[in-house]
């Protein structure tokens, strides 16, 4: 069975979106292949399909071979026409797909600022300025034996090497399972990870070991090989996961000495962290919060260390190469990571504009940080809930740092698409418990599952469409599989002992959609009190991103509790321009007449309802736009948990106005 499609994934099958492909490929029995340009790959290896350096755009072919071959194509053709493949959420700042778009790579070089001030020119990584002491971070070179094996060593050398892989495994897995790791860390901790088990490395290691190599040579042979491999692919992006390997070789590496890496535990607060080159995965598990800034001889504005600062707003300067080695020693560096500048050991006048710089920087933070704990109201003192669009029980934390008034959007996909198999019930409702408890007394607004053809999910079967977006997707799809819908409405009734959760229905366009969710909901509340579970009701509100919504809004305000305007959907429907197509993006503009009277008619109609009408698409944090969405009648913003802060501020100047 195959067949050839278009690839959709935003930037193509990078770091998280490979990873996520594999282990979509490795849930179905069959071998499969992906074949580009008549280059034909396992579909089951992250590392053989990084270096097939799939393109957005680019033409592919899946091909399978096996029981479960019909199912396995046209799950992985579903995930490569989803451009969203890959992601977690709506804005991963941090994420590799946002990556892509980052600056040129400079050369470094020794050079001066304007005022004659020596500097060094790296790559700028994560923006931001930085000062602070130097901590040197840089951990012995790890070499192999070089000794030749006899034939009666080889079989417990390969057993030794592959307990190695397991106790890395191991230690990942424990990173992952920690909850103070963001989702963006997550997702760079899990790529690393399917490295570390790749046959692609542990099966050049085990030849290596059967040739004769000693297991510390064979890793450090075979790493230097595929990264090798990555750094002669004509990708900027790729280029940087050759970094990767070479960090996962050192970890198997350091497990067969029975050595520990070097920790960075005890770097002291706003400390700049200097390394010739550091593994994504130590600075994942590093205490980011700590650290000021970092400057590294390796990397680039792709390299996942690049990634996980910027995720975490620690300015960042890499690629320095060999000119890394006069950080060696410095007491205090200063860093640009706007520009990519570095100087060691600044002179007063250097150290003056920087602390200026980093002065105005944390006082433009502090500033909105004020807000974390505002209650934004109107002029006639209604309150605006300002609160956070996730997609995970691990971005908790950052939606309540950032003073979040509750959740507006929780994306329940997510939920399903980490999972080889449809959640459980029970899964699902301990998560939206806790979901519940972290933000009691505030409301906790639940998306049902919002899937289609666009997003592969295991255990649902779409079928061949055209448009996925114009077809079985969000309620349409639950509501032909009750057998799905109704695990999760139970498990919704089951949280909403806590009080505060309340449930909304994606791409909704008829009345009777609302009506028969209704009657499973009942049905699901009289089940459950046969069975003596404890639950409790909900309210029922719906998205509105079809224009049928926007229409028939009168209507519906009398069937629901609330609405919540999707902008990101509504718009491209509105203006039937496919937002994730760059050719009509100039169409795609939420300040369209025609979207802003969309969102003023739903508006209207909530009001005369006397329901409360929401906002939960990318606008909402949006500070020009905001004091148009409250004059409309508009009481809740759900958006980024990184717009809250700004987005409060907004509110109380307008209020302040009045």
């Amino acid at each position: 069975m195959e067949r050839s499609t278009i690839v959709r994934v935003h930037e193509g099958l990078h770091a998280r979106p490979a990873t996520r492909f594999v282990k979509l490929a490795k849930g179905f029995e069959s071998d499969v292949e992906l074949v580009k340009d008549g280059k034909a790959v396992s579909a089951k290896s992250s590392v053989k399909l990084m270096l097939l350096a799939v393109k957005e755009n680019q033409e592919v072919t899946v091909r399978a071979n096996g029981a479960d071959a019909i199912e396995a194509v046209e799950a992985l053709i579903g995930y490569l026409e989803n451009p969203r493949a890959g992601l977690d959420n709506e804005s991963e700042a941090g994420s590799e797909a946002a990556s892509m778009a980052s600056a040129p790579e400079l050369a470094p070089s020794a050079a001066a600022l304007a005022d004659g001030t020596p500097k060094l020119q790296g790559v700028a990584a994560s923006e931001g300025v930085a000062f602070g002491p130097a901590f040197a971070h840089f951990p012995a070179e790890i070499e192999g034996p070089g000794r030749r094996l006899q034939a009666g060593e080889i079989d417990g050398e390969v057993e030794r090497f592959r307990r190695a892989v397991s106790t890395v495994q191991a230690r990942m897995d424990r990173t992952l399972a920690e909850d103070n790791l963001s989702a963006g860390d997550r997702g760079i901790v899990a790529a690393l990870r399917d490295i570390a088990s790749d046959d692609s490395l542990t099966g050049e290691v085990e030849k290596l070991i059967r040739e004769g190599d000693d297991a510390v040579s064979a890793v450090i042979g075979a790493a230097s090989a595929i990264a090798a491999d990555f750094s002669a692919v004509d990708d900027h992006y790729l280029n940087a996961r050759a970094d990767d390997v070479h960090a996962v070789g050192r970890q198997i590496c350091l497990v067969l000495l029975g050595q520990d890496e070097v920790s960075l535990e005890s770097i002291p607060q706003g400390a700049i962290l200097i390394a010739d080159d550091i593994g994504a995965w130590d600075l994942a598990r590093a205490p980011l919060k700590r650290i000021g800034g970092v400057v590294c001889g390796h990397g680039g504005a792709t390299s996942h260390i690049a990634i996980i600062a910027r995720s975490h707003g620690i300015p960042a300067v890499l690629g320095l190469g060999d000119k890394i080695n006069a950080l060696r020693t410095a007491r205090d560096v200063a860093i640009d990571g706007n520009a990519g500048h570095v100087i060691v050991d600044p002179d007063e006048t250097a150290r003056a504009d920087f602390a200026r710089r980093v002065e105005a920087a944390a006082q433009e933070r502090a500033g909105l940080k004020v807000f974390k704990s505002v209650t934004p109201t109107r002029a006639d003192g209604t309150v605006i809930e300002v609160a956070a669009n996730i997609g995970s029980l691990e971005e908790i934390e950052a939606a309540q740092e950032a003073g979040a008034m509750g959740v507006g959007l929780f994306r329940t996909e997510l939920l399903f698409m980490r999972h080889m198999h449809l959640p459980s019930e029970d899964m699902q409702a301990e998560t939206y418990s806790a979901l519940a408890k972290a933000f009691a007394p505030h409301p906790v607004i639940v998306r049902t599952l919002d899937i289609g053809g666009d997003k592969p999910i295991a255990g649902i079967e779409f079928p061949d469409e055209e448009n996925p977006f114009l077809g079985w997707r969000g309620i349409r799809m639950c509501l032909d599989r009750p057998d799905i819908f109704k695990r999760q409405l139970r498990a919704l009734l089951r949280a909403a002992v806590h009080g505060n959760i309340k449930v909304m229905l994606p791409m909704v366009s008829e009345i009777s959609e609302v009506t028969r969710t209704r009657a499973l909901v009942e049905e699901c509340a009289a089940e459950l009190k046969a069975e003596g579970v404890p639950h409790a009701g909900f309210d029922l509100g719906v998205m509105i991103e079809t224009p049928a919504a926007v229409l028939i809004a009168p209507d519906l305000a009398k069937e629901v509790a609330f609405f919540s305007i999707g902008t990101n959907d509504l718009t491209q429907y509105i203006m039937a321009a496919d937002r994730l197509n760059p050719t009509v993006a100039k169409l795609n503009d939420v300040t369209n007449p025609a979207v802003m009277s969309a969102i003023e008619l739903t508006a209207k109609a909530g009001v005369a309802a006397g329901i409360m009408v929401g906002m939960c698409g990318e606008a909402a944090g949006r500070p020009d736009l905001i004091p148009a969405f409250i004059k409309m009648g508009l009481t809740e913003l759900s958006m980024s948990p990184a717009s809250i802060q700004r987005a409060k501020k907004t509110i109380a100047a307008m209020a302040a106005e009045q």
